[in-house]
């Protein structure tokens, strides 16, 4: 290390690291007292500092190899953090803003190069490529946002790939037939390269991915590293079969969107690492682009700059416009969709560096296309950051209670040996309040000694749920009853639901579990889950539900439903209902005489009918069946859970004593019972126990 690498540009690795670590703190805070993204203040702090600026840093190796790890990052986040299910029932909609999206801007920057520009027709269909594809800068608005779920951001997201592929499958045709090599080896070896690429990640990785997070150790390293394995070596296969590495990073984010539950410590730590360091460096090599200096070079630089920034606003917003009308979504939304798609960056700079490289593009083009990145980096993020905002408090999130109602307990005991598929199957399920965490202690001659222990352990809880950046208030308590420990607990903590765990074996005294969960039961009216999870449950592939005749009637069903429905979601799980009829017949929750404007869904529209929306497909069975239609499907990758009720509620059933025993016999996997909560309740907040 000398000192020559501290002069101007700065040079020394230590050095560069340290200024670039500098603005990622500074900026962000900077641009939010003038309620601005951050992440414009990155881009602009790279226009300040670079080249093209006052020179401080080069865009060199170091910035321009971390610049293309953070573009990965973020397209892998983006394909990630999807609602998945719902980007599969909505796949036309992605479909159709993507080619929306790709056709207009493609037909508008055709004829603009041939008639303003004077291009041939081929060097004009690249130029209009420039813009049609889109590079995803303000995801990390919509993230903060929360609205990586709203169907009109998914179609938006969904149609990036749409987009990026077919503009950079458009720069491989034109610089084939540039170069003379647009023959029927081409085609064969395009089709033939992108076809394996997209079977090898998309058949290969899912079942990988299940079956090294159901055999991996609970430490943190080894899944983080097997993600990003997955990310760049997906990345490099797409750039082996002809295509571009971000589409593999974005392929990837979906292979592993079911996999990775999204409110588990994993996901924090891949969101913490983008967000943090990553995804700022590519901000930052981005920002290092910009050099405003290039339009004062000649009129044919701003004519280009002028044709392409005009070109990009009026094009993608059309495409948005016409998918909202199409779709019906609402001005904001139809905005945040046309903010999202107007960023521009990766694909972009590799077809207008490549078009340039083979003659089709001059020097005009190539700072024409800075220019343009550099206006859209500014534009796209304040219009997602204003729209988006309307669209949270327009829509909001329906059907779910408020978070500030929501207590979830975690009792457990000092020597459980599954405690953190508790945990696991907690976050699945909380909003936003803390966990509670209960050891009970019964005194004896070693109480002091018990009580130790039980910190202990519970200590390590803490730590595992500040992975996945969870608060936890931890308590122990010495009582000669566990059950009574926990109800009192229960009712001092104001606690809304109870995750309780169950290892299916026969005790002394057991009616249905045992003593101490069955006097839990008995003594509380708040939701339970009665758990044994095994396995981890980012690996479940479906989640079946059995739903006892009557069940919808009582009072905590829709409450037990939105929370079983999040635990689907939250590892993108599709549903399996079986609808259980006594007498065989199907299954109805209204009555042929229900008087005029009385309710008269059937179970299934008062299960669909609950937030969040989950693909989910009924199944009519009667007691008899059950049992064998539950065999059919259990394994480590299926979760059943039972909406079960407590004795003398609305849904009991005979039946359910012994179920719970049954479904433990069936699988080694995870398993749930449901015990909805019962009392009054006023706009789906529990009442206090009294």
């Amino acid at each position: 290390m000398t000192a020559d690498g501290f002069g101007i540009p700065i040079t020394d690795s230590v050095a560069i690291f340290w200024l670039a670590i500098v603005i990622f703190l500074l900026a962000p805070l900077v641009l939010d007292r003038y309620r601005l993204p951050g992440i414009v203040g990155i881009i602009l702090a790279g226009a300040a500092i670079g080249p093209n600026g006052v020179g401080l840093l080069e865009r060199g190796e170091t910035i321009v190899l971390l610049g293309e790890v953070g573009l990965l990052y973020l397209m892998f986040l983006a394909g990630l953090e999807i609602d998945f299910a719902q980007f599969v029932e909505t796949r036309e909609r992605s479909l159709a803003f993507g080619l929306l999206s790709f056709l207009i801007p493609q037909a508008v920057g055709t004829a603009a190069g041939v008639a303003l520009l004077g291009m041939t027709v081929p060097a004009a269909s690249l130029f209009a490529s420039i813009f049609a594809s889109h590079t995803l800068l303000a995801f990390p608005v919509v993230s903060r946002l929360g609205l990586t779920d709203n169907e009109s951001i998914t179609a938006t997201i969904g149609g990036t790939i749409v987009t990026d592929t077919i503009a950079l499958l458009v720069l491989a045709v034109v610089v084939a037939a540039e170069v003379g090599t647009l023959n029927a080896t081409f085609w064969f070896q395009l089709v033939l390269g992108v076809s394996t690429f997209f079977v090898l990640v998309w058949v290969v990785v899912p079942p990988l991915s299940r079956w090294f997070f159901r055999t991996a150790t609970q430490e943190s390293s080894p899944e983080y590293l097997f993600v990003l394995a997955v990310v760049f070596g997906s990345a490099f296969l797409a750039m082996v079969a002809g295509i571009e590495a971000i589409v593999g990073a974005f392929l990837a984010g979906l292979a592993l969107n079911r996999q990775i539950p999204h409110r588990g410590p994993l996901m924090n730590r891949i969101e913490f690492v983008g967000n943090a360091l990553f995804i700022p460096f590519f901000l930052l090599s981005v920002g290092m682009l910009v050099d405003v200096r290039v339009l004062l070079e000649g009129w044919e630089t701003l004519l280009v700059s002028t044709t392409l920034v005009v070109a990009v606003l009026a094009t993608k917003w059309a495409a948005a416009w016409l998918t909202g009308a199409a779709f019906g979504y609402s001005r904001a939304e139809r905005m945040a969709m046309f903010g999202l798609s107007l960023g521009q960056a990766a694909a972009a700079l590799a077809i207008v560096l490549v078009g340039y490289d083979v003659g089709l593009f001059d020097e005009s083009v190539l700072n024409g296309t800075i220019v343009m990145i550099l206006v859209v980096s500014v534009v796209s993020p304040a219009i997602v950051e204003r729209y988006g905002r309307e669209v949270v408090r327009t829509t909001g999130r329906s059907g779910g209670t408020d978070d500030r109602d929501q207590r979830i307990l975690v009792p457990s005991s000092a020597t459980a040996q599954h405690r953190r598929g508790l945990f696991d199957l907690a976050f699945a399920i909380r909003d936003a309040s803390p966990l509670y965490a209960l050891t009970v202690v019964e005194p004896g001659p070693s109480v002091e000694a018990d009580v130790a222990a039980a910190e202990a352990s519970l200590e390590e809880v803490v730590a595992y749920a500040a992975g996945a950046a969870v608060p936890v208030i931890t308590q122990t308590r010495v009582d000669h009853n566990v059950a009574s420990g926990v109800l009192r607990a229960t009712v001092e903590n104001r606690i809304s639901t109870v995750v309780v765990g169950w290892d299916g074996a026969d005790s002394r005294g057991q009616r249905v579990f045992g003593e101490v969960i069955d006097q839990i039961l008995v003594g509380t009216d708040r939701l339970v889950f009665v758990s044994r999870v095994r396995e981890s449950i980012s690996a479940t592939t479906e989640v079946t539900v059995v739903l006892p005749p009557g069940i919808e009637y009582n009072q905590g069903f829709d409450e037990a439903v939105r929370q079983l429905k999040r635990i689907a979601s939250d590892v993108g799980a599709p549903i399996r209902a079986l609808a259980v009829d006594g007498d065989g017949r199907p299954v109805r929750s209204s009555s042929a005489n229900a008087t005029e404007g009385a309710a008269q869904n059937t179970l299934e529209e008062a299960f669909d009918a609950v937030e969040p929306e989950v693909p989910t497909r009924f199944e009519a069975v009667d007691w008899e069946d059950l049992t064998d239609r539950l065999a059919e499907r259990t394994g480590p990758s299926q979760l059943v859970v039972v909406v079960s009720a407590r004795r003398n509620a609305l849904g009991w059933h005979s039946e359910l004593r012994t179920l719970p025993k049954r479904v433990s016999g069936l699988t080694d996997g995870n398993f749930v019972i449901v015990y909805p909560a019962r009392g009054e309740r006023d706009d789906r907040r529990f009442l206090e126990l009294r």
